[in-house]
């Protein structure tokens, strides 16, 4: 599972005057799993989105990055009991949270919701392209892959990176290039956390009945344009050889 941030707490103490200036701390957990070994503390004080120093239990003592910070991380790395204290908090104060959040956030999965549908190729290579779209899953790690005739194709294949939607759901989209055989059978199989065993869709060559509705219409169009013009035309035409026929004085 990829990295996963989590900000534990955040204590705000601001000294407001008429510049507005901001200090405060940051206690923080980042992780990629329940395990004490991938979990990491970090303890940070800013002035004014500048951060003084900082305390990571990776490093397992306090780090300062400016003339002050540097000064307050040499006078707190001399207090054993202050580290010892510092130290501990990744397991009383991150270990629990982080197991609570797995429970109850991030151990949950969405199903996604697959649509497969073809468009003018992005090369020349080949003269068809099928599309597909993954769309409302949740966690982020998908595998899109194609299937021809029972066979993997990974040749002429472009996909894009889980995108995320805003809303905690995530999309993907794969593009497969090819050229159409006759009696073939082209499905996109997708595995993910939410599903049991894979889910795979075929490709249905036969025109979706929304493009036959817009084909059905433009081609209405069409003939309809086609014969106003023949009205046009035969009126235009009669018109002139009445102007013909006319006897002139």
């Amino acid at each position: 599972m990829a990295s996963s941030f989590l900000c534990l707490s955040l204590l705000f103490i601001s000294l407001s005057t008429g510049d507005a200036f901001l200090d405060y701390y940051v206690n923080r957990c980042q992780f990629n799993s329940t395990e004490l070994k991938d979990i990491e503390l970090i303890f940070s004080e800013y002035y004014n989105k500048l951060e003084l120093y900082r305390f990571s239990s990776s490093v397992g003592k306090f780090v300062g990055y400016t003339e002050y910070g540097v000064k307050q991380a040499d006078y707190f790395n001399s207090d054993p009991a202050r580290l010892a204290a510092m130290r501990a908090q990744k397991e009383t104060v991150c270990l629990q949270n982080i197991v609570t959040d797995y429970q109850s956030v991030l151990s949950k999965s969405v199903q996604p919701t697959v649509k497969l549908h073809s468009m003018m190729p992005l090369s020349s290579h080949h003269p068809a392209m099928l599309v597909c779209s993954v769309y409302d899953f949740y966690p982020t790690e998908i595998k899109v892959s194609w299937h021809r005739d029972g066979q993997e194709v990974t040749s002429d294949v472009t996909s894009t990176e889980e995108m995320e939607d805003g809303d905690w759901y995530y999309q993907a989209h794969s593009h497969l290039e090819y050229t159409p055989r006759y009696g073939e059978k082209i499905s996109c199989m997708v595995e993910h956390a939410s599903l049991r065993e894979p889910l795979i869709t075929d490709w249905d060559p036969s025109m979706p009945v929304s493009e036959r509705s817009k084909l059905a219409i433009g081609a209405s169009g069409l003939i309809l344009g086609l014969i106003l013009f023949l009205i046009g035309f035969i009126y235009y035409r009669r018109m002139a050889q009445d102007r013909i026929l006319v006897p002139t004085n």
